[in-house]
């Protein structure tokens, strides 16, 4: 799997600041879904992964995971909390990093 300069700079990073794209940009390497090793991984458990409390944060301008897959994510392996990002494109690390860091810590002091 590859993403291209142009998936990055109009899918992922296109909220996020110039300056984190264009470092994107020279970071660009070849990866993989891991198909193979997942296929060949044990199932998660109920007592594993089925104890964790997740949460998911919903960015609302990625363009890298629709909206619509993404609460297709949420309704097939449940949470407890939905949280949303507005103007967050796939990168809210970049594009909105205040709103991420209250998230994450709205989480850690709920769920901790």
């Amino acid at each position: 799997m590859f993403f291209g300069r142009e998936f990055l700079k109009f899918k992922l990073y296109q909220l996020s600041p110039v300056e984190d794209l264009e470092l994107a940009k020279t970071l660009i390497r070849p990866g993989s879904l891991f198909v193979d090793d997942l296929a060949k991984s044990k199932n998660f458990s109920s007592e594993g992964y089925g104890s964790i409390a997740r949460v998911y944060i919903v960015c609302e301008e990625d363009m890298g995971i629709l909206k619509e897959f993404q609460h297709w994510m949420i309704e097939n392996y449940p949470v407890k909390e939905v949280m949303e990002i507005k103007g967050a494109d796939h990168m809210p690390m970049f594009s909105k990093p205040q709103e991420l860091t209250h998230c994450l810590l709205e989480i850690a002091n709920k769920h901790a």
